[in-house]
């Protein structure tokens, strides 16, 4: 009987062990470009080898609170990257001007119109007096 359990163990192990392996094997396949870390979003960072969900919203709040990066090696102040983590991901990564820098230097932008669009204000309403009855009955 004991032996029975022990060879049940082994082939239970045995399949478990098949069943981890391939995924433990699964990569991500890399980006075929480099991505840019100042314009891209989560979906875009998850596609670097290294980068999961936590690290790209880590990445999207530095460049939120901080501004762009100015270089690939400024990923080293967020926690979870490290040096050879870095040294892994920096093929797929680079550094270029955000989108907002180039609108807002834009004459278009420079040339629009500051004043807010009017609006209907309580003074101004009562500032015409109301129509009497009397003046609706004149021919």
């Amino acid at each position: 009987m004991l032996g029975r359990r022990h060879l049940v163990t082994r082939v239970l192990f045995g399949i478990l062990a098949l069943a981890i392996v391939p995924a433990a094997l699964a990569k991500k396949k890399p980006p075929a470009h480099p991505i840019n870390i100042n314009t891209a979003g989560a979906t875009d960072l998850q596609q670097v080898p290294g980068i999961g969900p936590a690290t790209a919203q880590k990445i999207l709040d530095t460049r939120k609170s901080y501004g762009a990066f100015k270089s690939v090696d400024d990923l080293l102040a967020i926690k979870g990257i490290g040096p050879k983590k870095l040294e892994k991901m920096r093929k797929y990564l680079t550094v270029g001007r955000p989108p907002t820098k180039k609108q807002s230097n834009s004459p278009q932008t420079a040339a629009a119109p500051t004043k807010p669009p009017p609006t209907k204000s309580p003074a101004k309403q009562s500032a015409s007096p109301p129509a009497t009855a009397s003046e609706d009955e004149e021919p």
